[in-house]
């Protein structure tokens, strides 16, 4: 791709141009401001900066430029935020060399035959067995046109005819999924699918790349059937339904993941428009990666029985680990969601509302199930422990220690003790032994806070008699020779320029300077306690006299902040 596509793009649209269409904006000082599209808030917290190109929401913490705004709010990657924004601004994407060029049209090949085989179903549904099966499972007619479901026919060959005689080739069928070659008659081709109700897969963009076809006939020994891998599908990115439910999603504040497509479907025609599923695999760290760009919390609610159960724990400990808060729905034994949500939409209602966190949901699952304390305690350290193990944070950890180490009669020094010894990283399919551990945000002092909203100030208003006066109060306070040469955050620049607004006033400046200084001392003062402290402790007499008066001359610095 050409290096300057980017800048031209940028060129010709503004942050304004790209974002307008999907936030409201109003000028506020030197920003643009607006409620935040991902997530729920009454009080615009999204500011927008013109000047740099940029974006940032004081209540969620996102922040970035146009792209990654597109990135964000349209569920793609770069490359698809490109495309959009290459689109809206008139610009030719370059590839670099013929090759790119090819595969970018044989993809584009893929995609509008999959949009067509999707239509082709879609158009055999009326009067099928298909429309039969799934007015059973309870799906209203609005609901089957919305997901586009459609019907594969009960021969060999019918799709394939069908489309080649449309234009597309034996050759993009087979890439994309749809025919498969006759064993042992090279040359023979038949329909992947027949026989099936036929559920579109999209990508988080809404584009089919895939299809699931769930059999009509009992004889037929696959009871779902998945498209194969193909250069538009791979089941480790893809969460069904995510392209529809990416917004309840933001709202609702958590993702719910369900069994199957049927489940998902029932889901949404109640209500609950944040429910999606895998696809034929299991939870992958880049089913969570994706997630994670809509809400930090997850619910599971998966089938009720043995298998379904372990499945949970799997998948609960790798979100545990991704960072996720988790959280796990029961459901009766017996029933899945599609189940329960068809014979009670309310009662299913109810048992979401009634989700409980995960280790609390294995606790009370595993209490009722084993009624032998020791087998009781056996089954808790295999399952429930390295729940808790894979949690990132201490303080959660900490949480849930303490309520297992309660529910199982024991003390928190034992539950502590046998979480210390299981590891921490749940292993995946596609996870690697060297992957990096995740690390939790840092801690950062007050001073620190206001020292970067200073230097953005200070960018903010260059040549200004409020530079000025910044640069010279920081050094006062902080005895410093030079004023730092840093460059502050986007989201320092904007909490500047959201403070002093066009025409930055003193008394603004002047309390910026005063908090600023009134947190250097406390935190010396605090430091010199602690160094008080430990020369108290070793006995020496001379460094505890200097500390006792550095902490009296800080003490009366303090005592003029009140």
């Amino acid at each position: 791709m050409a290096k300057d596509t980017v800048a031209e793009i940028k060129e010709r649209l503004s942050i304004q141009d790209i974002i307008a269409p999907y936030v409201k904006l109003r000028r506020a000082g030197r920003s643009l401001v607006g409620l935040c599209p991902f997530h729920k808030e009454k009080t615009g917290s999204f500011h927008v900066s013109l000047e740099r190109g940029s974006w940032h929401c004081f209540g969620c913490g996102e922040g970035g430029d146009g792209f990654s705004f597109i990135e964000k709010v349209e569920g793609v990657d770069f490359k698809g935020a490109l495309k959009i924004l290459a689109e809206k601004a008139g610009v030719t994407i370059e590839y670099s060399g013929g090759g790119n060029k090819e595969d970018q049209s044989k993809k584009e090949r893929l995609r509008a035959l999959m949009t067509r085989a999707c239509e082709w179903y879609a158009g055999n549904l009326k009067g099928s067995p298909a429309e039969a099966y799934a007015a059973s499972r309870g799906l209203s007619v609005e609901t089957v046109m919305a997901w586009r479901l459609g019907y594969a026919p009960d021969e060999w060959r019918v799709l394939l005819e069908a489309l080649t005689a449309e234009g597309f080739t034996i050759q993009e069928l087979l890439a994309a999924g749809l025919i498969k070659e006759a064993d042992g008659k090279p040359g023979t081709y038949y329909d992947r699918f027949r026989n099936r109700l036929m559920f579109p897969i999209c990508d988080v963009a809404g584009h089919v790349v895939a299809f699931t076809g769930r059999a009509l006939s009992a004889d037929d020994m696959a009871k779902y059937l998945n498209s194969p891998e193909t250069e538009l599908y791979h089941k480790s990115d893809i969460l069904f339904g995510l392209s529809r439910a990416k917004e309840a999603i933001r709202v609702r504040k958590f993702t719910m993941l369900v069994e199957g497509q049927t489940d998902v479907i029932l889901a949404h025609q109640a209500g609950f428009e944040n429910a999606v599923a895998l696809s034929g695999t299991a939870l992958t760290e880049k089913h969570l990666s994706l997630m994670k760009r809509y809400s930090e919390n997850l619910m599971l609610v998966l089938d009720a029985d043995t298998a379904g159960l372990k499945a949970t724990a799997r998948s609960a400990a790798l979100a545990l680990y991704s960072g996720l808060r988790v959280k796990a729905a029961r459901l009766p034994k017996g029933k899945d969601p599609a189940d329960l949500i068809t014979e009670d939409a309310k009662e299913f209602a109810k048992r979401i509302t009634a989700a409980k966190p995960i280790v609390e949901f294995f606790l009370a699952e595993i209490a009722q199930e084993e009624s032998d304390p020791h087998r009781l305690l056996r089954v808790a350290e295999s399952v429930v422990l390295p729940l808790i193990a894979a949690m990132p944070s201490p303080m959660e950890r900490e949480h849930f220690i303490q309520s297992t180490a309660r529910a199982l009669g024991l003390s928190a020094e034992a539950v502590r003790e046998s979480v210390k010894r299981l590891p921490k990283y749940p292993e995946t399919a596609d996870s690697t032994p060297n992957a990096p551990k995740p690390t939790p945000a840092s801690l950062r002092l007050p001073s620190e806070i206001r020292k970067e909203i200073i230097i953005a100030v200070v960018h903010a208003y260059p040549a200004t008699p409020l530079a000025e006066r910044m640069k010279t109060g920081y050094c006062r306070i902080t005895e410093a020779e030079q004023f730092p040469e840093e460059i502050p955050s986007e989201p320092a620049l904007f909490k500047a320029e959201q403070t002093f607004g066009e025409e930055p006033k003193e008394d603004a400046a002047d309390e910026l300077l005063r908090a600023f200084e009134e947190a250097v001392i406390r935190e010396a003062y605090q430091e010199a306690v602690m160094n008080l402290r430990k020369a108290e402790a070793a006995g020496d007499a001379v460094t505890v006299t200097n500390a006792q008066n550095r902490c009296a001359k800080l003490s009366a610095r303090l005592a003029v902040f009140g």
